[in-house]
């Protein structure tokens, strides 16, 4: 699996979701931020759905979105089939997300949290991996939800 991470925000998160491409791409990531640039309305299920599609189609190994409070758009990517997205506002939250839900999406509300904090946050979801064990037939069961 590439180590390409697609990033995605409506304009509420956009200097944010910047911080953290840049965080990432000076860890080696690669990073596919598809915006957007601008200050005008974006409607945050749109930018979901099309970071999500990207994750879910194999072009990214995870996803990272952000809005105002992270809800709205992980409401929109978690729609996608094969898409486990969670809202994060703390580290702990993060590594579960990805050790026991092998979750392949990350939402952060960027009203929510500061950047310190969601670098951090940002962190502790890549560096974790699924743990599989006695979490693979739970997360086996919520696949199972999609069909």
């Amino acid at each position: 699996m590439t180590d390409r991470i697609v990033l995605a925000s409506d304009h509420a998160a956009i200097a944010l979701r910047q911080a953290v491409a840049a965080h990432l791409a000076a860890k080696g990531f690669e990073v596919d931020d598809i915006g957007p640039t601008t200050p005008e309305s974006v409607p945050y299920p749109q930018q979901g759905e099309a970071a999500a599609r990207k994750v879910a189609a194999g072009e990214a190994r995870f996803g990272i979105i952000l809005c105002g409070t992270g809800q709205g758009i992980m409401m929109a990517a978690n729609k996608i089939k094969g898409i486990r997205c969670g809202v994060c506002s703390d580290t702990f939250s993060a590594r579960m997300i990805r050790q026991h839900n092998d979750a392949n999406m990350l939402s952060i509300g960027a009203r929510v949290v500061g950047e310190g904090l969601a670098l951090d946050i940002v962190d502790a979801f890549v560096s974790a991996e699924f743990e599989g064990g006695r979490h693979a037939p739970r997360v086996d069961m919520i696949k199972a939800l999609e069909a």
